[in-house]
């Protein structure tokens, strides 16, 4: 009996040893430079959405957020990374419905489970795309652009951001939906993939607001529809793709922040309300709305809920298309 005592006695001091160091670990975080992982390349919209994020919690919490583009494999090569990192609140992850949704529909060896390995954060910002064309391709519209890929069946290719975005299944949703062909070419990274498209190697592309946005003011791509069932506020009079020619047609981008999983709940607790003061602080809003990234901060449950209402969607679509990943 007192064996057993001692041993209770024990756990209980154990176990708010735990909680004191949690505690203190959480009031004293960060107390050196925190990563943020970028799964795509340097100009795209994640990587613009983690620097400027990254730019306000260097300023609120004291020591620098820095970004690590590590690209690959629709976002998957940087998810992977940090799924198996120390979760200890200094190496993050900008992720997006690519990795964090789409990747466990159409990837069988992805190596890491979405809802399983991350401590979701805060969802960051919502992001329509654009279908752009090059220049040079006579078509103004989406109506056009179908009759000319009809009348020329296989001519047209279009790049993404690479196998299993939302670039990538947004334009087989589109194609199928409009009985069409066209060849996939896709990149490490939405910034590669739009330079393709504005450098003529690729004709067309959909990507998102945020990062197309400069290529589009300046005559190097031409934006003929936005894919979200909503109009873009950085392109209020540019129709969509479903009011144009394809009703019920909806494809778009989210981006969010996530630790690996185990993370301890008090430093989830404290980036989540650093993420909403900053994304809520009247500078950065406006400076996202510019870009075309509409903020969306909340708590880790609607990201949640989020990401598993996603993947039900996006399997579903996977389904109706036959696309797998190996």
């Amino acid at each position: 009996m007192q064996i057993t005592t001692i041993l209770k006695s024990a756990g209980i001091a154990l176990m708010a040893a735990s909680t004191l160091a949690q505690a203190q670990s959480a009031a004293s975080y960060p107390d050196r430079p925190v990563t943020i992982v970028v799964p795509f390349a340097a100009g795209g919209a994640s990587d613009i959405l983690s620097r400027q994020l990254g730019k306000e919690l260097t300023q609120t919490l004291g020591q620098s957020f820095i970004s690590d583009n590590r690209v690959g494999a629709g976002g998957t090569i940087g998810a992977r990374a940090v799924a198996r990192a120390t979760p200890n609140g200094y190496t993050l992850i900008m992720g997006t419905n690519s990795s964090h949704a789409i990747a466990a529909t159409v990837n069988k060896n992805l190596g890491y489970d979405p809802l399983r390995n991350f401590a979701p954060i805060s969802l960051v910002a919502h992001v329509p795309q654009i279908l752009m064309v090059n220049p040079t391709l006579p078509v103004k519209n989406v109506k056009e652009l179908i009759a000319y890929a009809k009348a020329n069946p296989g001519k047209l290719n279009y790049s993404s951001a690479g196998n299993g975005t939302p670039g990538h299944l947004g334009m087989e949703l589109f194609k199928m939906m409009a009985g069409i062909e066209m060849t996939h070419v896709p990149f490490a990274g939405g910034g590669p993939a739009l330079l393709a498209l504005a450098g003529g190697q690729v004709d067309l592309m959909a990507d998102n607001v945020s990062s197309a946005l400069p290529q589009v003011k300046q005559g190097k791509v031409k934006a003929i529809a936005v894919t979200t069932n909503r109009r873009s506020s950085a392109l209020p009079d540019l129709p969509t793709i479903a009011e144009q020619a394809l009703p019920g047609f909806d494809s778009g981008s989210w981006f969010a922040l996530f630790a690996p999983a185990d993370t301890p709940k008090d430093i989830i607790n404290k980036l989540n309300a650093e993420v909403i003061k900053a994304l809520n602080a009247p500078e950065t809003r406006a400076t996202l709305l510019a870009q075309g990234a509409e903020p969306r901060p909340g708590p880790p449950e609607e990201l949640t809920k989020l990401m598993r209402d996603d993947i039900e969607k996006w399997t579903r679509v996977v389904e109706k298309i036959g696309f797998k990943m190996e």
